[in-house]
Order: C-alpha cells, then structure tokens, then sequence
C-alpha cells in the first residue's frame, strides 16, 4: 500500500491540465445541440402532430397513439442524423442511480431484411425488471415484470460514450401492479397537484392565470481528486468517503480557497463538463471554488422542476464520466474527508404563473403583496405542520455526516425569512382587528408597503438555515449532494399544496359567512402566522443554545436516518400522499422500507471496509514500525546508551501498543455487533442496530488509527494522507 500511495503521488506530479475546446465561438450556438427540443421537433414533424404533441403537455393529457408514432419516427430520424444507433428508456430507480437498457434501432423486417425501426410502442413504453431494482416486497423474485412509460415533459437527448451515441428517452418505471418504482413519477404527481392547488388560490387575485409551474435551481457541491489518489484509497473507492485520515496542518482555516482562483486541472474539468451539459441544455452559469480545499460548485439557471432534477441526475453521471478525461474523480458524497465542509444540494424553489408571476417574490402594490403574503405564509405554515416529513426526505447515511455539523443545516426544521419579512410577520400577528372601510389601506396598515425594499436584498442570508427565504425563492439547503432530489422536492410540493388547498377552504368559507375577501385571506394568514410562529428563526442554527430552543419550541431534532424514516409511516403521512394521490401507504412504506436497507447497506459496507484497512494494513504496518523502533532501543542499549532518549521511543513503543490494542478490540466488537444485528428480521430493528451499535464504533477505531499515522514514519505509511487528498491536483 505505502508504494502504491508514493506510485500515486508519481503520477499526481506529472499531470497536466487539459485544454478544451469550446464547440463554439459562443455557447448559445451549441446550447442543446443534443436535445430533441422544440426546434429538434418542429424540423423533423409535421405540423398537426407537433401542435398534438404541445396542447397534450400543456393540459397534462396522455399522447395519442399516432401522435406518438409521429414522435418516435422524428425522434428516430433526428438521432439517426446525429450518429445515434440505439435507444434507452432513461429511468430513476430508488437505488438514486440512474438506468438504462439499451436497444438496437437495428432490426429485421418479415421477409429477413435489416432496416432500422423504432415504432411509438417502443417509445412509449418498455420492460425492465422490476423485481432486480428495490421494491420495499412490492415485487417478489419471481415476479419480475415491470414497466417504463415515456415522459414527454422532459425531452430526450443523446449520449456520447466512447464514440457510441445513444438515444436516451425519460421515462418513469412502475410495477406490473402500477405501484411507482421511481422517483419521477411521484414527482410529476406532486407537481399536478401544487399546480392545481396554486392555480385555485391565484384565481382570488388574478382570473387571467391559468398554468402555474414550479420552478427549481440546483446547486451541486463537489470534491476533486486526482484518480491515482483515490484508487490509492479503499474506502474513497468503496464507500465514497475516506474512513480514516489525520486531519493536515492546513485546512480550511484560513478561508483562502473560497472564491479563490480555480485550480487549472479542476478548471480543464470545468469547461469540459459544462460544454457536454450546454450541448445537452443543461443551463449551467456558474462555477467557483467552495469552501474547503478540493471542493467545488457549479449552479444553474431556474427550471421546471421535473427537467431540473432531470437535469441534475444527468449532470451527476456527466461530470462523473468527463473527470476521467482528466484522470480527476468526483466525489459527491456529502461528507467525504472529516474536519472540513461537507458537501449539500441547495434547492431553490418557487412557483411562478404563464402571466410571468413569480408567486414568491414581493410586488410593487399592495394586491400583489397579499398574493405574495398568501402564498409566503401557506409555505411557512405547510413546514411547520410537515417538518418532520420534510426532514425524512432528505435522510440518509451519507447525509447523517454532515446535518448538524459546522457547515450544514441542522437535523432541526426551521425557516428563515430575514428580518424585514419577520417584523412585516409579527405586526400581522399583533394585529387583531383589521379595518374594513379602508380598501387597499388595509394592506398599508399591516406594514406590506415595507416589501417591496427587499426586492433590493434588503434582508440578511442564513446559511444555517436548512429552509431559508432568500427573496424571491425558498432554498432548501439540507438536501445531500448525493441525492436525487425528488424526495425532497415531491414532499416540499404534497405539503404546500396540502396547505394550499386549506388555505382556500378556510378563505371560502370566511367568504360564505359574508366577509370581504381580502379580509378574510387576511384572517386565515394571521392565524397561519400566529400558529407556525416556532418554525420561524433567524438566528444561530448551528448553536447547541438553537438545539436547547428548538425543543423548548416542540421542533424535533432527529440526527439520525433511521429515526427521522419514522415520519414515513405515521397515519398523517400516508393520508397526506394518498390524499392526493402521489403515492399508497404501500408505496410509501415501501419506501420506508427501502431507505431502511439502504443505510443499513451502506454502514455494513462501511464497516467491512475498515475492519479489512484496520486489520489487513494499519495494523501490520503499526507493528512493522513498532519493531523497528525496538530494534532501535535494543541496538541504543546495547552501545550503552540507555538513558532519557531511548525511555522516549520505549513510550512511544508502548502508545503504538495500545492503540494497535483499541484497534483489535474494537474492530472485533464491531463484527460481533454486526453478526448479532444481522439476525433481527425486522428491517427498522436492524437498521436501528447499525446506527447504534456498530456505527457508534467506528469513531474509536479511526482516533486510533489517525494517532498512529501521526507516529508512523511517513514513508511506511499505506494510506494516501489528507495533505495530498486536498492539496495535491
């Protein structure tokens, strides 16, 4: 191992950065080049279908039959143009990977003729397995059949893998039985049903909208490091993150990498992706160095929501094919190296009307700020009533590292709308009779002519928040960088719709009783203020004093995965998604199910591969240099030269001793754990046990072992060191 790591560090030193060469002069030229877009379609389809095509995904209605057939000779003609000789139903199984299978647009015609083929049939729908991905027990072994059913919201685009191009088409995968496999497809449920519920709501201050959408940008954190490094370590291979490694003499303290010039290897890097995902219309505007050494981020303009998740799983699996251009690896895990900044995904989400209305974002009069103030405060309220599912839709093992810590929101769901949207909040709340003679005066007397300032950023920004207003948009700042992001976005959209749709009720029955109706919204967002006044905080969320007040507010802290999947299967939340329709108690608890064995999976993984790099290499290489240092004492003593130095080595001989002892007992208690864990059938108990009983052991191990790499020569040290991890690229 030590001369594998000093191989490595060989090759880290004669590495070059990669010059890449735009596709063209200016990236609007080449954006979605390999999209089969608006303009893809309207060049290859006759008219009467494209306009078919259109009104059937404005109106949300399934394709016609012929339509689709259309569609898929366009679709063929154009790949086939672009040098594309297969097709994939591109899908997002729970496993929060990407897959596809891929097809042959190759065929043999009835009279054994090769030509090429590719029907809507083929297009709208194919079969995966459905019982190889997880199903939480929805699909046995030997019931394999499943299916994926294209997506026409989201456009299909060409892949170029090793000078093979490859159609890929987005799809959702559901069971034989119609249970949803994928993120995707309670995603788009979820975004019908916010859109909907909105639309009824906005219809109080402007008859003319008829679509609302959802719109989300997704910022994506990263770390960079060279290939030779990481296939150096096991556990960076293994597990995505490094299970040991002594923190170096310099980290992130001095902030010097922050916003600091890019690195060129990591620049090369970017502008090769970035060029691959504008050709594929992934709107990326921004780039720059994060906080910690290594770490990266890059960001895109607003979307769609469902073609912003698209687009982020796409970009994932991009990045992570383009570093291998530069013998570079991306690590997306969300805790990676211990002792610096881990890694999130801002969501920023808002909704926003066909009339150009972005329903988030203060207006200029005071009826456009009662619309803001309805829509605003039903959010607040709807995390208020749901934290605890919003706070199981990002759980996970990885993302157990960083909540909590120095750089990431807490466990603890809490909302940040900076102060003036505070005091325009807490004078709503002191408000207790409203005028009604006064019209629009009414609004004034709440203090909403105070708004429109923040426009200008007139508000501070918490980064400490895991759901902080950041004026015109909602960032929801605890999603792991890892994730797919629907969880999280399919939860955010069923909890504010949900509250939305009583939010109307409540108005219309206020109305009913012959109140105004701006009185009456203004009563029912009182009460929203008054009664959600504890998810509310501006302060600190990293302070232990937060943890202290959160409880005293009744806010749940739950840290870990296991724990915080229980607002999974509570009765509230299986009415809530079945309410609407995003998905069944068996779905949902076949999620739950899911994300149980996931973490378990992933802590098992984790603790074999530190037993076998505790056991297998520090271990020995320990005692290799505990004897060479007593073969050093013997030699000193036998010269005569016993005295104060030799007493020295002796200590630091007996303190390798004991820690290769912690090492021993400790890896050995973590197997017994796990053997023992391995023998509850039920899958919380089992998961419950991993996070307990042999998580809770890996942190005494790699104290040991990070003291011991501080006394072990560094030429006889196997691991690649922090230092070179995040300083050497």
């Amino acid at each position: 191992m030590a001369i594998l790591r000093f191989k490595a560090l060989e090759l880290v030193n004669k590495r070059k950065a990669v010059t890449v060469k735009p596709a063209a002069a200016r990236r609007s030229d080449s954006f979605g080049q390999n999209v089969f877009n608006l303009e893809a379609m309207r060049a290859t389809m006759a008219g009467e279908y494209f306009k078919k095509l259109q009104a059937a995904v404005k109106q949300g209605a399934a394709v016609e039959r012929n339509v689709a057939d259309a569609v898929a000779s366009a679709m063929k003609t154009w790949a086939m143009a672009k040098g594309a000789t297969h097709y994939t139903h591109w899908f997002q199984p729970l496993t929060g990977a990407t897959a596809e299978k891929h097809d042959s647009f190759f065929d043999l015609n009835s009279e054994g003729r090769a030509i090429e083929s590719f029907k809507g049939s083929a297009l709208v729908q194919q079969e995966p397995d459905a019982s190889s991905f997880p199903n939480g027990g929805i699909r046995n072994t030997f019931e394999a059949r499943g299916y994926t059913a294209w997506d026409p919201t989201s456009p299909a685009f060409i892949i170029e893998t090793v000078g093979a191009k490859t159609l890929c088409i987005p799809t959702i995968f559901v069971a034989y039985t119609g249970e949803a496999l994928d993120y995707k497809a309670p995603l788009l449920k979820s975004l019908a049903v916010l859109e909907k519920a909105a639309l009824d709501v906005c219809q109080y201050f402007d008859k003319d909208v008829s679509r609302v959408h959802t719109t989300l940008g997704i910022e994506q954190e990263y770390f960079l490091v060279d290939k030779a490094l990481y296939d150096a370590r096991p556990d960076l291979v293994m597990t995505g993150r490094t299970l040991f490694g002594h923190a170096p003499a310099k980290g992130q303290q001095l902030d010097d990498h922050y916003f600091g010039s890019i690195p060129a290897r990591a620049h090369g890097f970017m502008l090769d992706f970035e060029e691959e995902a504008n050709q594929l219309g992934i709107p990326l505007r921004t780039r720059h160095n994060e906080v910690a050494p290594n770490q990266f981020e890059c960001a895109p303009t607003f979307e769609d929501a469902n073609l912003a998740v698209d687009h982020n799983q796409l970009l994932m699996d991009l990045m992570s094919r383009v570093a291998e251009r530069h013998d570079l690896k991306v690590l997306l895990h969300e805790k990676p190296f211990a002792g610096v900044n881990g890694s999130g995904k801002h969501n920023n989400w808002a909704m926003s009307t066909d009339t150009g209305v972005n329903l988030l974002a203060p207006g200029r009069r005071p009826k456009e700020n009662l619309q803001f103030l309805a829509f605003f405060i039903t959010t607040i309220k709807a995390v208020h009533r749901y934290g605890d599912l919003l706070r199981a839709s990002i759980a996970s093992a990885s993302n157990d590292h960083r909540l909590g810590a120095n750089e990431a929101p807490p466990a603890i769901m809490s909302v940040f709308v900076g102060s003036m949207l505070d005091s325009v909040l807490d004078e709503l709340e002191r408000t207790a009779k409203v005028p009604l003679d006064k019209g629009d005066n009414i609004y004034l007397k709440l203090g909403i002519d105070k708004i429109p300032p923040i426009l200008l950023d007139n508000t501070d920004r918490n980064r400490t928040s895991p759901f902080a207003f950041t004026g015109n948009k909602f960032e929801f700042r605890a999603v792991g960088s890892s994730a797919n992001c629907s969880s999280a976005m399919t939860t955010l959209n069923a909890i504010v719709a949900d509250q939305l749709i009583d939010f109307k009720t409540q108005v219309d029955e206020l109305i009913e009783q012959g109140k105004k109706k701006e009185v009456a919204i203004v009563e029912v967002l009182r009460e929203y203020v008054i009664s959600s006044k504890s998810i509310r905080f501006e302060g600190n969320g990293y302070s232990d004093e937060w943890k202290e007040e959160a409880a005293r507010r009744g806010l749940n802290n739950v840290p870990t995965t296991p724990l915080a999947l229980d607002a999974l299967v509570t009765p509230e939340a299986a009415e809530l998604f079945a309410r609407h329709g995003i998905l069944s108690e068996v779905e949902l608890h076949a999620r739950h199910e899911i994300l149980l064995e996931e973490y378990q999976k992933k802590i098992q993984i984790e603790g074999r591969v530190m037993g076998d790099l505790a056991i297998n290499h520090i271990i020995p290489t320990a005692i290799a240099y505990q004897t060479k240092l007593i073969e050093n004492v013997r030699g000193l003593r036998e010269l005569g030269l016993d005295g104060d130095h030799t007493q020295v080595t002796v200590e630091m001989i007996k303190a390798i001793s004991g820690y290769v002892s912690t090492i021993k007992t400790t890896v050995d208690a973590m197997v017994d754990a796990r053997r023992e864990a391995n023998k509850l059938t039920d899958v919380r108990e089992q998961a419950v046990a991993y996070c307990d009983d042999i998580k809770t052991k890996f942190a005494p191990i790699r104290r040991a072992v990070d003291k011991l790499e501080q006394m072990v020569a560094d030429e006889d040290w196997p691991l690649v060191k922090y230092r070179e991890l995040l300083f050497r690229n």
